[in-house]
């Protein structure tokens, strides 16, 4: 039997959604590749789980550290395009695998439509261990339950339905960030300084780093070269799953 060809993510899409645990989860790992998807005209949402309260370097009042990491993941988006952001208020630092969450994922997924999907791996990477947050692979693991099969089965969870008036969507691509297995890369020097600026809004979790440019550059430096791109590229890179 001959073997499949290999697979490429489709060259467009119109709507795409990522959903992400933390602010700043998306703007680390991902914003060079959204901005080339907002540039190529595709619209892009965020869906954030938590506030982000648990997170942060200084002494901000807990209360206003949520509200706070809010304004700082709007300002991010804007900064490469997105200005669709949603916020689920889930627990930061205490993410369960719950069907709650699985339909809370699954309502956006069937509100926005999209025809791609970013989140984070589930798996754990293990050379990279600060990559796999435990809430990070809980969201992981839900985004890829709720796209199959619960946003695309019209009984699951059906209150979205008939409460909501919330038709099934099939999700046609996965992206998976932080993943062991990273199978597709995303050439994003010429949107670099877009993802710094992005990350640079993150103040309540970078603003004590002078070296956060030649960090993150040093990072996409090596994806790059592990991705065979010439030499000066930089890169963030995906595992992408195809869902039929």
């Amino acid at each position: 039997m001959t073997p499949p060809l290999p697979r490429r993510p489709a060259e467009h899409v119109e709507r795409a959604l990522c959903v992400l645990a933390h602010p700043d989860d998306v703007d680390f790992g991902s914003a060079g590749t959204v901005a080339t998807w907002t540039a190529a005209g595709t619209e892009v949402t965020y869906c954030i789980v938590t506030d982000g309260d648990a997170g942060g370097f200084d002494d901000t009042p807990r209360e206003r550290m949520g509200p706070l990491r809010q304004e700082e993941q709007r300002a991010a988006a804007a900064a490469v395009g997105v200005t669709d952001v949603r916020f689920l208020g889930h627990p930061d630092g205490r993410l369960e695998l719950t069907l709650d969450l699985r339909r809370d994922i699954s309502r956006v997924i069937r509100q926005v439509r999209p025809q791609r999907v970013l989140t984070s791996s589930p798996e754990r990477f293990y050379e990279r261990i600060g990559a796999s947050h435990p809430d990070h692979m809980v969201v992981g693991e839900s985004t890829l339950r709720a796209v199959y099969p619960d946003a695309r089965n019209p009984f699951a969870f059906p209150e979205l339905l008939a409460d909501e008036g919330l038709d099934a969507w099939t999700v046609p691509e996965v992206w998976l960030g932080a993943s062991p297995r990273t199978d597709h890369a995303v050439d994003v020097t010429d949107v670099a300084e877009l993802k710094f600026a992005a990350l640079k809004a993150h103040v309540s979790q970078v603003g004590h780093r002078d070296d956060l440019e030649d960090f993150v550059t040093a990072w996409m430096t090596r994806t790059a070269r592990t991705a065979g791109l010439p030499e000066g590229r930089l890169a963030e890179a995906f595992h992408v799953v195809y869902t039929d």
